[in-house]
């Protein structure tokens, strides 16, 4: 099987979709036949999937939501209640001002919602829009 890897196209970085296409489909022919760890194969399995990887990255990057929203879908995908959410940040009020946008979330509550809830860091440390005020 090395010998096959010799004869196809080296790994490249991706630069455009018919880049990512050819990537796609040489790696395609791992997936029925999977390639024996430590193999010249393997490391040009890891590597297109690697590179494939950060091209959809770069070419697909994913809006990183608000804090409020990404607390209100933890809730929501988690079955929590704003109840569950006031025990973790002290109160039932404090939640209801976090969730309404009165109340900025701060570092404390950020570790306790992505320590214990598992909400991504960089959605509670993105600032929230300012409520009646333009940008």
């Amino acid at each position: 099987m090395a010998q096959v890897a010799s004869l196809k196209k080296a790994v490249r970085p991706l630069r455009n979709e018919a880049d990512y296409d050819w990537a796609l489909s040489e790696i395609e022919a791992y997936f029925d036949n999977e390639p024996v760890p430590g193999t010249a194969e393997a490391d040009r399995f890891d590597l297109l999937a690697l590179v494939i990887e950060d091209y959809e990255k770069r070419a697909w990057q994913v809006a990183v939501p608000d804090p409020v929203t990404a607390i209100r879908y933890r809730m929501e995908t988690g079955g929590f209640s704003q109840a569950d959410l006031g025990r973790l940040l002290g109160s039932r009020q404090r939640a209801s001002e976090v969730l309404s946008g009165r109340r900025p979330i701060t570092m404390t509550m950020a570790w306790k919602l992505n320590s214990l809830w598992g909400i991504p860091a960089e959605a509670l440390l993105r600032p929230s829009p300012a409520r009646g005020r333009k940008p």
